[in-house]
């Protein structure tokens, strides 16, 4: 047994370089996975009939599943073995997509994309546990999370860039098809270049799993209806209800149980709490900049999905090169907290310069310049924000710790998506009183979704600076 173990460590460092490729890739395809379809996503609604209410459900029906069995998917990732999960992440996630891009209607869209959020849901708790596993030195964690972070940006930028080639030259449903080669790739790699890593002898709390998997979708469900129920209507008030109950008795659970698949005590870990608050802030606001500034491109200014896919680039490229080269050196010598309260506030100007983008804007002034600052305030906010949330976790809660970190990323980010909806519909219905929507009123709505994403964002900066402590 001594043996196996000693040969396991040897290979991992050996291959460590290697094996991060891989999981550098698994990260670039479940980002690319959410940004290539927002240049695709006015074909989409042509082609299967979507209203503008329920056009964020192709991106909602993704995150809500992905938030949902995150925590699943990183109790599953300490029990069963990282490399394991991450394999079963790769097969459903691949499947999935062939399925989704097949889509004929709007709830097989749906459906395939919420199994897409399922593979992801398994593929980025253990992915990020892998990491941590390989990299133990605290100089290599942290360029290792520079590329990691990196990979995420390239995915935002190959998503935005191909998600207009595709869908301009080919068709909307390629930036599902390109999944399964790349899947396929990944599987083929990380079968010979990843360690298995530790398993526990424990067993799965899974009605905690059910309850706190409808509660996060109940919450995320209520608040994408609000717009056809109302804020003050009593199936709001009643949804809203059953889902606080139902989190109310997961909590009650996790707190009486034996093998809880959420142990309350790992939210005594230095930053955990307040962490997972500025990661899930960080997300609410930063989704719907990237969905709506897609809808301002092509349904305001006229955009064709490639030239989208071009203004787009900028930003992106912006975010990879400063996560790479920037990022790490700037958390060593300023530390976390730094860093994360200066991205933050970055973000929040970029979304109020956007705030203010008319029907006639211009690409300098009013895309460029605000996306750049927005680059900034990324690259800065997310590798910190998520490195304080998992940092001070124990070995064997590494896949919890990290499941957790995405779940809230991920759970920010529908419940952001879904509030700014609402309010932006709203907007736009109000001002156009029954009558045919004008360019002006949907572009009034399309600046409210800013300032409401720029308030998320404020909210996020008070929380890290009196919240995080600050770690070097």
């Amino acid at each position: 047994m001594s043996k196996t173990i000693t040969l396991s460590q040897e290979t991992l460092h050996n291959k460590r370089w290697a094996a991060l490729a891989v999981l550098c890739a698994a990260q670039f395809m479940v980002i690319m996975d959410t940004s290539i379809i927002g240049v695709a996503l006015p074909a989409i609604q042509e082609a299967l009939s979507y209203t503008p209410s329920e056009l964020q459900w192709i991106f909602n029906a993704y995150v809500i599943v992905l938030g949902g069995f995150l925590l699943l998917g990183g109790k599953l990732s300490d029990l069963y073995g990282p490399k394991n999960i991450f394999m079963l992440g790769f097969s459903i996630l691949t499947a999935s997509s062939l399925l989704t891009g097949l889509a004929w209607s709007e709830t097989s869209m749906n459906v395939g994309r919420a199994l897409q959020g399922l593979g992801s849901a398994f593929i980025a708790p253990s992915a990020l546990t892998l990491l941590l596993t390989i990299f133990t030195d605290p100089k290599e964690l942290a360029k290792a999370f520079g590329f990691w972070g990196a990979a995420a940006a390239a995915g935002g930028s190959a998503g935005v860039f191909l998600g207009g080639v595709l869908t301009e030259y080919a068709s909307w449903r390629w930036t599902f098809y390109i999944n399964v080669p790349l899947g396929i790739l990944v599987m083929l790699l990380g079968s010979s270049l990843l360690v298995k890593g530790n398993r526990q002898k424990t067993k799965i709390d899974y009605l905690s799993a059910v309850l706190v998997t409808l509660a996060t979708m109940l919450v995320v469900y209520t608040l994408v209806m609000v717009e056809q129920n109302g804020w003050t209507s009593s199936t709001t008030g009643y949804l809203f209800l059953g889902s606080i109950a139902l989190f109310v008795i997961f909590i009650l659970i996790q707190k009486n149980s034996r093998n809880p698949l959420l142990p309350l005590s790992i939210f005594n870990v230095p930053n955990l709490s307040i962490g997972n608050t500025v990661l899930a802030l960080l997300a609410g606001s930063w989704i719907p900049l990237w969905f709506y500034l897609n809808l301002y491109l092509q349904q305001t200014l006229g955009y064709s999905a490639f030239l989208s896919g071009l203004a787009l680039l900028p930003m992106t490229i912006a975010i990879m090169v400063l996560m790479m080269g920037v990022s790490g050196k700037l958390i060593e010598k300023l530390g976390y907290k730094t860093n994360l309260v200066l991205g933050l506030v970055a973000l929040t100007i970029s979304l109020l310069w956007f705030s203010f983008a008319p029907i006639d804007g211009s690409f300098l002034v009013h895309i460029l310049g605000p996306s750049l600052v927005g680059a900034i305030g990324m690259s800065l906010a997310y590798i910190p924000g998520t490195m304080a949330a998992i940092s001070g976790a124990k070995a064997d809660e590494a896949g919890l710790a990290s499941g957790l970190a995405n779940t809230t990323y991920q759970v920010g980010s529908a419940i952001g998506l879904a509030v700014v909806v609402a309010i932006a519909i709203t907007t736009t219905n109000d001002l156009s009183a029954g009558q045919a929507v004008t360019k002006e009123a949907l572009n009034e709505g399309f600046q409210s979704a800013f300032r409401i994403s720029a308030l998320i964002s404020g909210l996020g900066i008070v929380a890290a600076l009196f919240g995080i402590k600050q770690l070097k």
